[in-house]
């Protein structure tokens, strides 16, 4: 019994076989046993090649194999040509029906040179990549493949003119072996290398084959087209130069080498005009970004020179620190053919890749503000560069949101601009696949390798790749082959590591001069011509160097748009009231909504009970939970028209199980979302379990929230220390992204926090790197202690007229403590958030209070139920509700009302974490301006340590009952500070 393809390929059954084949796709039992099991054993590759033989999946099918000798009906290969038994029994017979067929030997040897063939022509589609020209260079690169040798498949130097048929593939019926290896050539083997056959969909791949295979992947350019490419490049190049020689040695980090970068770029944007397009928002590194800025945006050229002389790049009047030129973003309106498109330049810093999800979350945000269901006129593109395309982390996780119902975006193109190095290392040593964009088969995203000095084909592969785009909507990748003319910047020396690829660069003529000799021997302008387009541009740049002395930026953007009626903070925070409050009716409308499930669905029991209790709260007003409150000011802030998206892992259960925003039916496990159903004009209520992900899915948050002000934007965390995998996106963007490139944000990031002996990697959000970051009004961060308080918080995101981002150490034991609750007055009129909290109990006099204890978060109910039982009454708990911006009058009046105490700063966290490092010299400031008893805060809490907290529950536990008892009734003086300690 033949086992594999090779078997029969080398055998004279090939006729026979494939026979047998079409009829097991008819009928798999129609067939011996035998053989249907060795058809079910046929992996990919050789199913594919039989399937050619019954017909091409995207050309017309008139007739099947061996059509020369076609019967005159039919379209399979049973009904195109005699069974083996009917070639057998008339061979040599002369008259009848097969009075004119070939011998049996002949069909045979027809049928086994196709199925030869058709398996060349597929590992070429796999494989022809392998020996495609790619590099301008010449260093890299394979001119031969053993299977894509046509000796490989049985065929001799005497077979290369004797015609095969093919069944239509690559568009033709017949061929000779020369004319099918010339026409694989041209398609996988030039300047441009396809890989798409890893794709599972077939009619993905089907699509690419008949885009490329039937006009040999080339696009014919009309004169128009080739001059409009050229002059993108004379800008391209001339810019970098321009530069090069005012400013030698300025570090700008230049496109030099992959300038065809400018004329593909256009092509995408021109082409997804064409097919709709309305915006594109692009993520790129540092390299190359001044001249996309300047030839693809059309930043002033002026401007872009002004900032080279060290002017800034805001309005006198603008206040911010500003960033290097090279990490800046823009936005821009261009028209094509009559269509406008807008475009945008995310700003980003050095840390390559980390734009990446924040581009995306711009464009979902964009799309819902068009109401671009399709996803067909918002776009991202994302520039990489090929190191860190391979080598990046976030690349991985971009690619992994390209489908998932949340954060899908219809499709991004990623240009990687391959320099075939990584600032000095080669590629060999930092990445251990052949391509930086072997990466992107994990999405089966189509991948399209080109040489940079051939711009038409870089060109042609960027219309095909927006084309695909908006026909998949799906990821797609251009790996663009270039070269880095000057070091990693360009007061780098790159021949002390790549001497010989840079002796290559000297002598190899730019793009530009390149493409420019091409038109030339085409006859399509003339060496004058090309010299003199050169010449127009240079000067054109020398009037805009002129024009930069005097240029000063008039406006910024940061308040147009969907950003109109907001503005900068000024003044005090802490003077600020803004009203967060509601009406008891709209809260009550709220409650019965989210409490109610739908009729007739198959609710969990425990849900159940959860609803009910729900009801009660709202129905008695009292007793309102942690969950329940968040729900009301999510609903709230929906029924008064702001959209509300929830986004981390588990979020819709809630991790702790106390969410429960999506209901889901037992039996048919259908999704209900309550806060989807109170009322019909309502806003959305987005809730989305994130992937594994908290780098690239804060960022896209983050990346949503800079587009659309009005809408809650929260990124959840499932513990609080695990945001750790973030903080490149929360050092370069959140806290800083407003003083850099004056885009405000007001995400919100929900981080849980707090001790209750889970051990190190459960316990702490690690506050005080927050805290650490935190200045000049760039961040929220709050440790709120009631429900009603998180409700106030929330809202207060949305109903002030700027924004900031917001941190919340948000709870876990106090999810379900009896203490933690609120009414649902402390949420109706005339309520807000209050940045600090005073005693709750009645206690002494307030002269005669003998401490006051200053505490954030779950700490104060320790306290209080400790105090409590022991009935102590001459000892205050001040909740710190706001740590950032610091309350200075809320605590100052706090601490005014108990002169005669002892002030001390009580926390769960070790003495090296938590608020203590950040509070004490401020408690000591105000402690001095009011002529307070006591000159300095006391610290109690653990001592300093490497770990956030110990591993055993019992070490927890006698560590948190000595925090209590000391502050509430340990001897201060007997008390070691932690700077007195040796190991802090």
């Amino acid at each position: 019994m033949a086992t594999s393809i090779d078997t029969f390929l080398n055998g004279t059954n090939a006729a026979f076989v494939a026979e047998l084949y079409t009829r097991y796709l008819k009928d798999p039992d129609s067939i011996d046993s035998s053989w249907k099991t060795y058809f079910e054993a046929l992996g990919d590759n050789e199913k594919a090649v039989f399937d050619d033989l019954v017909g091409a999946s995207w050309a017309p099918r008139e007739t099947g194999v061996v059509g020369r000798y076609a019967r005159p009906v039919g379209n399979t290969l049973s009904d195109a040509y005699a069974t083996h038994d009917e070639l057998s029994t008339h061979a040599g017979q002369g008259g009848g029906e097969l009075a004119n067929r070939p011998s049996v030997g002949a069909v045979r040897r027809a049928t086994l040179d196709s199925i030869r063939a058709l398996m060349m022509i597929r590992s070429y589609r796999v494989r022809g990549h392998l020996i495609a020209r790619f590099d301008p260079l010449g260093l890299e690169g394979n001119t031969e493949h053993a299977e894509l040798d046509y000796r490989h498949y049985g065929f001799a130097d005497s077979d290369l003119d004797r015609p095969i048929f093919i069944n239509s593939v690559l568009g033709l019926e017949t061929a000779t072996l020369r004319e099918i290896l010339q026409i694989l050539k041209e398609t996988y083997c030039g300047s441009i290398g396809v890989e798409y056959m890893h794709i599972m969909e077939p009619d993905v791949k089907s699509w690419i084959q008949s885009r490329i295979e039937g006009i040999r992947n080339q696009t014919s350019f009309t004169v128009r087209g080739k001059r409009a490419i050229l002059e993108r490049l004379v800008e391209a190049e001339g810019f970098e130069s321009f530069l090069q020689v005012k400013y030698t040695g300025t570090k700008r980090f230049g496109l030099d080498g992959g300038e065809a970068t400018v004329p593909a770029l256009e092509q995408i944007i021109k082409r997804g005009s064409q097919l709709g397009m309305k915006e594109i928002v692009f993520g790129m590194p540092h390299r190359g970004r001044l001249n996309v800025l300047a030839n693809v945006l059309r930043k002033p050229y002026q401007a872009i020179i002004s900032e080279f002389q060290g002017n800034s790049v805001l309005p006198d009047e603008v206040l911010g620190s500003g960033d290097v030129k090279y990490h800046l973003g823009t936005s821009a309106d261009r028209v094509f053919d009559g269509a406008n498109i807008h475009l945008s330049l995310a700003a980003n810093p050095s840390h390559l890749e980390a734009v990446n999800t924040v581009v995306l979350g711009k464009v979902r945000s964009k799309q819902k503000l068009h109401d671009d269901r399709k996803r067909e006129q918002v776009m991202g593109i994302l520039l990489h560069g090929d190191a860190a395309f391979a080598g990046q982390g976030p690349v991985a996780e971009t690619l992994d949101l390209s489908q998932l119902k949340g954060y899908r975006t219809g499709g991004t193109i990623h240009f990687i601009v391959n320099n075939q190095i990584g600032f000095t290392t080669a590629p060999r040593y930092s990445r251990s696949s052949p391509y930086p964009s072997d990466v992107a088969k994990m999405i089966q995203a189509p991948i399209f390798h080109v040489n940079g000095d051939d711009p038409e084909a870089v060109v042609h592969v960027s219309r095909i790749a927006v084309e695909f785009r908006q026909e998949f909507h799906r990821d797609v990748v251009i790996d663009m082959f270039c070269y880095r003319r000057h070091g990693h910047n360009e007061g780098d020396e790159p021949m002390f590591t790549q001497p010989i690829m840079y002796k290559t660069i000297a002598g190899h003529p730019t793009t530009r001069q390149l493409y420019a000799q091409k038109l030339i021997s085409e006859g399509i302008l003339s060496q004058h011509d090309a010299d003199q387009l050169v010449q127009d541009f240079h000067a054109h740049l020398e009037r805009e160097f002129a024009a930069a002395d005097t240029y000063r930026p008039n406006k910024v953007d940061w308040l147009e748009g969907e950003w109109k009626g907001l503005a900068q903070l000024s003044g005090e925070e802490e003077l600020r009231d803004d009203d967060t409050s509601v009406s008891m009716e709209l809260l009550e409308e709220v409650g019965r909504a989210i409490s109610t499930p739908p009729d007739n669905f198959a609710l969990n029991s425990k849900i159940a009970r959860q609803l009910k209790n729900k009801r009660k709260m709202i129905d008695t007003q009292e007793g309102v939970d942690w969950a329940t409150a968040e729900a009301l000011a999510f609903g709230t802030l929906l029924v008064e028209g702001a959209m509300v998206r929830l986004s981390g892992q588990d979020s819709g259960r809630g991790t702790f199980s106390q969410r429960h925003s999506v209901l889901v039916d037992q039996e048919n496990e259908e999704r209900y979302v309550p806060l989807n159903n109170i009322r019909r004009d309502q806003a959305e209520f987005e809730v989305i379990d994130s992937p594994l992900s908290e780098a690239g899915v804060l960022g896209f948050e983050y990346g949503y929230s800079l587009t659309d002000p009005h809408a809650l934007v929260i990124w959840e965390a499932q513990f609080g220390d695990f945001a750790n995998g973030a903080q490149v996106i929360i050092d370069q963007f959140i806290v800083s992204g407003e003083t850099k490139w004056l885009r405000m944000s007001g995400v919100v990031m929900l981080l849980p926090h707090g001790f209750e002996g889970q051990g190190p990697e459960h316990s702490s959000a690690r506050l005080e790197r927050y805290l650490q970051l935190c200045a000049e009004n760039n961040i929220q961060v709050v440790n709120c202690t009631t429900p009603a308080q998180y409700f106030h918080v929330l809202r207060r995101q949305v109903r002030r007229n700027y924004r900031k981002p917001l941190v919340v150490m948000a709870p876990k034991s106090l999810l379900r403590h009896k203490l933690v609750v609120s009414n649902l007055g402390q949420m109706g009129p005339r309520t807000r958030f209050r940045r600090v909290l005073p005693e709750a109990d009645q206690l002494v006099l307030d002269k005669n209070v003998r401490r006051v204890v200053l505490c954030s978060g779950k700490v104060y109910y320790d306290l209080l139920a400790a105090r409590r039982e022991r009935k102590i009454d001459d000892v205050a708990l001040v909740r710190l509700e706001q740590i950032y911006p610091f309350p200075w009058k809320g605590m100052q009046q706090q601490l005014s009302r108990y002169p005669n105490a002892e002030v001390v700063w009580c926390q769960e966290e070790p003495a090296n974490m938590g608020a203590w490092t950040f509070v004490a010299q401020r408690i000591e400031t105000i402690l001095r301006e009011i002529e307070h008893t006591s000159a300095k805060p006391f610290y109690i809490g653990r001592r300093g340590a490497a770990s956030p907290a110990v591993g055993l529950l019992k070490r927890h536990q006698e560590e948190q009952a000595w925090v209590v008892d000391q502050a509430l009734e340990g001897n201060l003086k007997d008390i070691v500070q932690p700077h007195q300690r040796p190991n802090y």
